[in-house]
């Protein structure tokens, strides 16, 4: 019994490409290869449950709360509020005088935070990347992170008792003839304390990434530009500054979207009655006018208004970004 045979294509002549079935109805091709991918990979991804739970729980349920700053809550009642009340709250803060200047405080201390915490990483990471003998270079790295594994209420007792009346600070001042000067307790104080801890606390750790990203810069680009006759500050300026930029920039919005949301914890723990004329920010206001006056409705209008406040500043952050340096978060 013969086989049928399929005669070869004449010589010169192409083969037409084969036809691909067409895919099967009701199976999404991305579908798949995330199943595929699950499937796979399923120990790492098992790995994002507890945190996708945690801001699940603690972040993303917590904002049904809100609707009570449109209704009026009595302890024991519902937690969505008894009646609908409006903009009631809204108007009541809008002319409340105390809560414009806890704005003008929180505008204050996020804006010298910023202004001051954000370079700072930057030059200790040139200084160190320009560091050649790693003993010392190490020492440093290790003193400057140190101080970010310790507790606020850590940092905030150091600082309470380095500034003390009676404190080593006034101490040396009076080697030098110089009456004690009471930091804690002047509001001319506050903002200086409170910027200089935050930087002694977040400095180092901040280096973390800046230094992390220097060592993408490919060396090539600093040896044409010492071909070129660049000096050490040259380089900095057109090859390491513009190799760390996307780094910068989003570190940059992101400082920006939590600009409003000053260091409540660091706050409350150095302040006092004496400093509330330039201490007391929205969120220590917030935390008095709810938890210890119950005036939970009206609080939670305020902690809105800044969390709107918060989301334009890094929207707006994020597009102006996009359109000068193209770089961006979304």
């Amino acid at each position: 019994m013969s086989t049928p045979t399929t005669s070869a294509p004449p010589h010169g002549t192409r083969r037409p490409p084969p036809t691909k079935a067409p895919p099967r109805r009701g199976r999404h091709p991305g579908r798949t290869g995330l199943r595929r991918a699950l499937r796979r990979d399923w120990q790492l991804y098992s790995l994002a449950v507890l945190p996708l739970l945690f801001f699940l729980v603690f972040r993303y349920l917590p904002m049904l709360g809100n609707v009570i700053a449109f209704r009026r809550f009595e302890p024991g009642g519902s937690i969505f509020g008894e009646q609908w009340v409006g903009l009631r709250y809204v108007e009541m803060f809008l002319s409340d005088p105390t809560f414009w200047q806890v704005f003008r405080n929180t505008l204050w201390l996020g804006g010298l935070t910023l202004v001051f915490c954000f370079p700072i990483p930057i030059v200790l990471a040139l200084l160190l990347n320009e560091v050649h003998r790693r003993s010392l270079k190490r020492f440093v790295q290790s003193v400057s992170y140190l101080p970010h594994f310790l507790s606020i209420v850590i940092v905030a007792g150091i600082t309470l008792q380095m500034l003390a009346t009676d404190g080593p600070v006034n101490h040396v001042l009076g080697w030098f003839g110089h009456d004690p000067i009471r930091f804690i307790q002047e509001p001319e104080w506050f903002r200086t304390v409170y910027v200089g801890s935050e930087i002694w606390q977040t400095a180092g750790w901040g280096t973390i990434l800046y230094l992390a990203a220097l060592t993408t810069i490919d060396e090539d680009l600093y040896e044409a530009a010492r071909i070129d006759g660049a000096g050490r500050l040259q380089q900095i300026w057109h090859v390491t500054l513009p190799g760390i930029r996307p780094t910068m920039i989003t570190l940059l919005i992101l400082n920006v979207g939590t600009f409003m949301a000053v260091g409540f914890e660091k706050v409350l723990l150095l302040y006092n009655p004496l400093t509330h004329q330039t201490s007391d920010v929205i969120s220590t206001y917030v935390y008095r006018t709810g938890v210890e006056s119950n005036s939970f409705g009206y609080a939670a209008a305020i902690g809105l208004f800044e969390a709107i406040i918060g989301l334009v500043l890094i929207t707006s952050a994020n597009q102006l970004s996009r359109r000068t340096v193209g770089t961006s978060l979304w």
